[in-house]
């Protein structure tokens, strides 16, 4: 018999948890969050029920472990992306695009529901980790003043506005739909001409002023 090692049990717990979070994900994606259970999970999973309890006590707290680790996989990715570009009007647009992709694809309840099922502590460590996504559009809307590309503006009343047109603009569109691409293009432009950025006949961005960097 082959010796069950330290390294090969934290693997197995691992994939297991894998498994049971991207299970929950897609369930939420066919079905959404209302009557779904535990025992739905476990099936859809491949594991059994009490795999999923040995990990999550309730709904609760599976609901909050599958929500953080998409909010921390979507932050990585796109920071990554992010760092590939240096004009902050098309970062911005990269931003516009990762967030309605992702929020047209994961199905999570709106902030509002989820403050609804949660409990206040668990809906404050969430909060915490949307929280960082705001300070990113931030970075990207200062960077766009500094550099002369955007207006002097408001950022943080700013980035509240373009997160409510995100959440909006998800809610109105499907990642599969034949025509999911032109309205994501549509609240891409929407959003930078919202931020006031402008453009040359060409659609490169051009500077309010003389940008002494």
């Amino acid at each position: 018999m082959p010796r069950i090692t330290a390294a090969s049990n934290a693997a197995q717990r691992a994939e297991t948890q894998r498994r049971i979070l991207t299970g929950f994900g897609e369930l939420l994606f066919t079905h959404g969050l209302p009557g779904l259970t535990m025992t739905d999970v476990a099936r859809h999973a491949g594991v059994g029920r009490t795999a999923v309890y040995n990990y999550y006590a309730d709904m609760e707290q599976l609901l909050i472990a599958y929500a953080l680790d998409e909010t921390e996989r979507f932050l990585g990715d796109l920071r990554s992306s992010l760092a590939e570009l240096d004009n902050p009007v098309d970062r911005l647009a990269l931003y516009v695009r990762a967030q309605v992709e992702d929020l047209s694809r994961r199905h999570l309840p709106p902030g509002p529901a989820m403050a609804a099922v949660l409990s206040p502590g668990s809906f404050a460590k969430l909060a915490h980790h949307v929280s960082e996504l705001n300070l990113l559009l931030e970075d990207i809307l200062r960077d766009g003043v500094a550099a002369g590309y955007l207006p002097e503006a408001d950022v943080p009343q700013l980035a509240r506005l373009i997160h409510g047109t995100l959440s909006s603009s998800a809610a109105r569109g499907n990642a599969a739909d034949s025509g999911f691409e032109d309205h994501l293009g549509q609240t891409v432009r929407f959003i930078q001409l919202g931020a006031g950025a402008r453009f040359d006949d060409g659609g490169t961005p051009l500077r309010f002023k003389k940008y002494c960097g």
